[in-house]
């Protein structure tokens, strides 16, 4: 009697692999099978084997070898729908069979399925190394040209486009530079400039650390007349033992703003901490 295929909804966008290793050994492996109409799906199997297929009348391709199947779905396949594919090893004891699940996607579906009745050979696992590897520098590249094109658009276009830019443009005043700089602690501020747009100010400070142990920016503050501006944006900086390091602070500021005394706080999570006064704006 032939099964009734049934719909149902299908693993989510992720389960689809474009390689898929099935373990029948494992009680653990997995037996779901991404296909769609109009893309072929091949099956590699470890030892020579023969299979069913559920409604098989339905599918587009169906080709056969002694260890390798190659079917095409059928093209009024639904979304979620599942049909049962049955393997049968030769000389296996068992006549059931071990059954698979060709779950329905649009659009997507996984091109090779490698199917192991026993164990993995090394040389598999070794395949399989080299194509986790080659996928890892796909992802590399991609990352790298997505943070480029995040580089262009934060330059003067990126500028324009986020109204910073006015009829004064940006402004750049130096407040601390070679033997002006301050020292506090183990900390010292070696260079210190400041910048005004049009609806920010930020101020880029180098701090060398003196101290046997790494520095590390946890917090900031940017007081005027001892009452901290709201917004501060900065990042994390470490500054190694030794050496100096940037650390960027921006904050929400109109034309004019801030004036008194501005005082710029750095702490770490332990007990150190740096006031920089006498912070100048242009």
């Amino acid at each position: 009697m032939l099964l009734q295929s049934s719909p149902r909804t299908p693993p989510g966008v992720g389960a689809c692999e474009t390689v898929e290793r099935v373990e029948l050994a494992s009680p653990t492996g997995g037996r779901e099978i991404c296909v769609s109409p109009g893309l072929a799906t091949n099956l590699r199997f470890d030892a020579p084997a023969f299979v069913e297929l559920q409604d098989e009348v339905r599918f587009e391709q169906v080709v056969r070898d002694r260890r390798l199947l190659t079917l095409m779905p059928p093209p009024d396949m639904a979304e979620g729908e599942r049909l049962r594919l049955t393997v049968h090893f030769e000389g296996e004891p068992s006549p059931s069979g071990i059954s698979l699940m060709l779950v329905g996607h649009s659009g997507q579906a996984t091109h090779q399925v490698e199917v192991s009745r026993d164990e993995r050979t090394r040389e598999s696992l070794r395949r399989e190394l080299l194509q986790e590897r080659a996928r890892t520098a796909q992802l590399r590249e991609a990352l790298a040209r997505a943070a480029a094109r995040l580089h262009q658009s934060g330059g003067l276009r990126g500028l324009i486009l986020s109204g910073a830019l006015g009829s004064n443009a940006i402004q750049f005043h130096e407040f601390y530079q070679g033997s002006k700089g301050y020292t506090e602690g183990e900390l010292t501020v070696t260079r210190g400039a400041s910048y005004r747009s049009d609806k920010t100010v930020a101020l880029e400070v180098w701090l060398e650390n003196s101290g046997t142990t790494p520095w590390t920016v946890a917090g900031a503050a940017l007081s005027v007349n001892g009452v901290p501006m709201e917004g501060l944006s900065w990042e994390a900086t470490t500054i190694p033992p030794g050496q100096r390091d940037r650390v960027v602070v921006e904050v929400p500021a109109i034309r004019g703003e801030p004036q008194g005394n501005v005082t710029l706080r750095l702490w770490e999570e332990g007990p150190r901490t740096i006031d920089i006064p006498d912070v100048i704006f242009p």
